[in-house]
């Protein structure tokens, strides 16, 4: 029973794919790529292969997925993924991705990857400031790991890993045009094209998306505990969230023999703050990105006999720049008759190369060695403001608004390197029998190095089922504000920091218990330790520190069931528990409980019908830690939310709608703030109803 209650139970979501596929598919990674759909997997090993004997608790979210639930951006793609929550964080109300109870507000636990890309910002570690969502309408694929993956990924493949796969022009060709039209003034439109150019093959991707966002209401916000201390009036709460926001994105992906070159813009503009990024709701303030990236691939199987090589090379340009009111005019007893204003813009670049050689020369073995160089350079800052701190107090700046020197910005500008190898055997021990050893050393010019380790053996018995039992250790690196952030009292840095760490232990089985019925389960324990958190130091300051460990452990389960011949049923139930071993009380703000049930039915000719309920329950608060005020608010209420999706296809020639509606019932429901509850807690959109469209050529 002990064993029990420290693993989770995990289940390879198969949607409307016929069962049998799972048993008959062949090994063979191109059969594979021609059947497509779930039941391969490339992100466990880097190498295409079978999902029930992939190394690793996987899920995989096929376009045809995307385009059944009608998902617009990949916060509501993801939301299928068993132990995978997600939740919204103060900055920006970008995604928190919690994997398993592992929730922070920058996210920086997890590891989402473009084409094997990280997008991960040195800043903060999350995906930048002002991220500002991911259309999925060039997207073929979404594979995501549950638990740790830096044996073969490196940082911040921590407590899970995002694969974002764009569409090939290997995989299709043609022209494709869509729009989407609906609620909170929502506009999109996009074009896909995939065609050829001699020995080129080559694919184009334009979009254009804005939407004025959902405008739920708080009811308190950070400046309401000021207008009591001050005896003022200047809190904008109760008021409405600022979630409007404007984009567009541009990829190219052309390949010719052994070469492929990928290259894309994400660009966004008119960010709204959600709730203000200093906790008070601010109406007027902006923020802006733009994000280059390129990768260059060559690769080659018959260079050598019985070798395979590939080289990359990637670079990631990101600029973010804001307009903020921090506070609302007549804020800290009317000091700041226009607001407390401040406008941080950062530039960062990064780039890199990996070489990689795969050797199948060793009977029963499949060798892959690689290694590579990162730089991480946050190269330029500037700020102005009107502000400073005396201790922790705010303090208008004599001259109002001005240029921050150097030394008062928030940041000075840094670079990090990073030198790494890594080596994985994947060992047939015999023909039901596969055992994946992994490790990988990152060395850093900051910090220092780490070595983290995988093991995984696969059991497949051939027939019905497959068992694994899977370990694993991962790190987080430390961002740049929690070694050298300035200037902000409540989170100064810390170049003596270390990476946080974290072990899992899992065991998981899937079993094809008919032709039509796929059961899976998987569970899970965890430990993290030097978690790195912003230490009150009794001044009212707060330094980065490693301080205290989490354990956590839970199960999963998941189900696919082709009930009738027009109609499948999908779902899974998860549970975790992750406790603090400073307080000994549950971390807090993740699901205890969390469960997803789908059906898609053919309703008629070319008509689909694509149901989702998505029930959440069980969120506690986080614990008052040592300096800290403890968060006395009630838990947060659960919630459910049912969408619907209806599609026609081939409604005329080739163009094909979709009407979907998202929290059909209007359910009140909402995400965690921070402790201690400075503002209130994050409003989730109210029902809203978008018509789509798609031609192709």
């Amino acid at each position: 029973m002990r064993f029990l209650s420290v693993l989770s139970v995990s289940v390879s979501l198969m949607g409307s794919v016929p069962l049998a596929a799972a048993i008959e598919a062949p090994a063979d990674p191109d059969l594979l790529a021609a059947f497509g759909g779930k039941d391969f997997v490339s992100i466990a090993t880097g190498d295409r292969q079978l999902l029930r004997r992939a190394p690793a608790v996987t899920s995989v979210i096929t376009r045809e997925d995307l385009i059944a639930t009608g998902a617009r951006d990949l916060d509501e793609a993801l939301e299928g993924v068993p132990g995978l929550h997600v939740s919204r964080a103060f900055l920006m109300s970008n995604p928190i991705y919690s994997f398993r109870g592992v929730h922070s507000q920058y996210n920086s636990q997890v590891l989402v990857l473009i084409n094997g890309i990280p997008m991960t910002s040195v800043f903060v570690g999350d995906r930048g400031n002002m991220w500002g969502g991911m259309p999925v309408d060039n997207v073929e694929r979404i594979e995501v790991i549950r638990g740790a993956g830096s044996a073969l990924y490196g940082a911040d493949a921590f407590a899970g890993v995002i694969n974002v796969i764009t569409r090939s022009p290997r995989d299709w060709q043609g022209t494709e045009f869509g729009f989407r039209v609906g609620s909170f003034n929502t506009r999109d439109v996009w074009a896909n094209h995939a065609g050829s150019a001699g020995p080129v093959k080559f694919g184009l991707y334009v979009g254009s998306s804005r939407t004025d966002g959902h405008d739920q209401r708080v009811s308190y916000d950070a400046q309401t505990g000021l207008d009591q201390i001050f005896a003022t009036q200047a809190s904008r709460a109760p008021g409405e969230t600022n979630n409007e926001q404007k984009g567009t994105d541009l990829g190219l992906d052309a390949i010719m023999g052994n070469w492929q070159l990928r290259a894309a813009l994400k660009e966004r503009h008119d960010l709204g703050t959600g709730t203000g990024i200093a906790d008070a709701l601010d109406p007027v303030g902006k923020g802006s990105s733009r994000r280059w990236t390129a990768d260059l691939t060559w690769q080659s199987d018959d260079l050598v006999r019985d070798w395979e090589f590939t080289v990359q090379g990637t670079y990631l340009h990101m600029t973010d720049f804001s307009s903020f009111q921090l506070y609302p005019p007549g804020a800290f007893g009317g000091s700041f008759p226009e607001g407390m204003l401040g406008s941080p813009n950062k530039w960062e670049r990064h780039a890199g190369v990996t070489a990689e050689a795969i050797y199948t020369g060793w009977f029963d073995h499949r060798l892959r060695f690689g290694a590579g160089y990162q730089m991480l350079d946050l190269y330029k800052v500037r700020e102005v403001k009107n502000y400073y701190f005396v201790g922790v107090t705010p303090t208008p700046l004599p001259g109002g608004n001005v240029v921050a020197s150097a030394d008062d910005a928030f940041i000075k500008p840094h670079k990090r390197t990073n030198r790494f190898f890594y080596l994985q055997d994947e060992w047939s021990l015999s023909r039901n029998w596969t055992l994946t050893a992994g490790l990988r050393h990152d060395n850093y010019s900051d910090f220092g190095h780490t070595t983290n380790p995988r093991l995984a053996l696969v059991w497949d018995t051939g027939a019905s089922v497959t068992a694994k039992l899977l370990y694993g250790r991962a790190f987080r690196a430390p961002s740049f504000v929690e070694q050298y952030n300035i200037n902000n009292p409540v989170a100064l840095g810390n170049p003596e920091v270390s990476p946080e760490k974290m072990e899992t232990w899992e065991a998981a089985v899937s079993w094809q218990a008919s032709q039509d019925l796929q059961l899976s389960a998987n569970v899970f324990h965890y430990r993290i330790h030097d978690t790195l958190r912003f230490t009150p130091d009794g001044s009212g300051a707060s330094t980065a520190q490693n301080a205290g460990s989490i354990t956590g452990r839970g199960a999963e389960i998941e189900f696919s069931w082709q009930a009738l011949h027009s109609l499948a049923l999908s779902g899974y139930y998860a549970y975790q528990f992750s406790r603090d071993e400073d307080t000994d009380q549950s971390t807090g703000n993740s699901p205890r409980q969390s469960a997803y049930l789908r059906s898609d039915w053919a309703a008629g000719r070319d008509w689909h019908l694509t149901s989702t309920l998505h029930w959440v329950a069980d969120r506690a608060r986080e614990p008052a830690r040592a300096g800290q005020a403890a968060d006395t608010r009630d838990a947060l209420s659960d919630y459910a939310l049912l969408d619907l999706s209806l599609r026609k296809e081939r409604i005329w020639r080739d163009l094909d709608l979709a009407l979907t509606i998202r929290n059909v019932a209007d359910a009140t429901a909402y995400e965690p703030s921070p402790s201690p509850g400075r503002v209130d807690d994050f409003p989730l959109p109210g029902r809203s109803v978008l018509l789509s469209g798609s031609v192709r050529f």
